[in-house]
């Protein structure tokens, strides 16, 4: 059984005049899971906004990592199951689903 215990994902942005660069760490704990987004804007001071997910909402979550796993493992069985579908947090840090 796998379990994403900590991910971070960076995006950088190089728009003149003020590059971007967004930021998710999404981390795990026992009562569930914390995700922290941060933005910078050029030389502004970093803004953060945090927020976390009990474990009850994030029962089957499938974050990247483990998709790419789970794509892989697909790709060498040759097989598909009927609707398959995950919980998974977008890019904007909230909850949505996974279908392949």
């Amino acid at each position: 059984q796998l379990e994403t215990l900590e991910q971070e994902e960076q995006e950088c942005l190089e728009l003149r005049p003020h590059p971007t660069v967004k930021t998710t760490h999404i981390v795990s704990h026992e009562h569930g899971m914390t995700v922290t987004k941060t933005l910078q804007e050029g030389e502004a001071e970093p803004q953060s906004l945090g927020f976390s997910y009990s474990r009850a909402k994030l029962r089957g979550l499938l974050l990247e990592g483990a998709s790419l796993l789970l794509l892989r493992l697909l790709a060498r069985r040759q097989t598909m199951p009927p609707d398959l579908v995950f919980p998974a947090i977008n890019t904007e840090g909230d909850l949505c689903t996974s279908s392949y």
